[in-house]
């Protein structure tokens, strides 16, 4: 028998569509991300676009272009972090998009706070964790 999810059955025009900007060094953390959050990380919020970077230059510049909704940038990526990218972005960037910060360990909340992200979650990654969180700082 095949089920077929209550999004597809009844489309909603309401839901909001986001693009995304994915920042890590690793691409297997990329996939991990995408993978979590999906298309639809709520009934309400559709992801329409994502956009990788693997270097923070990268990331700068697809910023100073615009047109993201949600950034989700790697604390761990090297050699430069998503928690000191961050911190840059918040502070350079009038009316920047809500930042995720992935840590390493749970336990690095308040690195996150002092990157003046707007989420933080931790390692190991949580699909529905992350798929929350996303949905939550698609709404603001």
């Amino acid at each position: 028998m095949t089920v077929t999810p209550a999004a597809s059955q009844h489309p909603d025009t309401q839901a909001r569509s986001i693009s995304v900007l994915l920042f890590s060094d690793d691409r297997s953390v990329r996939d991990q991300v995408r993978l979590g959050v999906g298309d639809r990380p709520a009934d309400d919020v559709v992801v329409e676009r994502w956009h990788e970077c693997a270097t923070a230059p990268a990331v700068e510049a697809a910023v100073d272009e615009g047109g993201y909704d949600v950034l989700i940038l790697d604390g761990e990526a090297q050699p430069y972090g998503g928690m000191g990218l961050a911190r840059q972005l918040k502070s350079e960037v009038f009316d920047c998009p809500p930042i995720v910060v992935l840590t390493g360990r749970p336990v690095d909340g308040w690195l996150a706070t002092w990157s003046l992200a707007d989420a933080a979650v931790p390692r190991p990654l949580d699909p529905e964790k992350l798929a929350d969180t996303v949905a939550h700082l698609a709404r603001r």
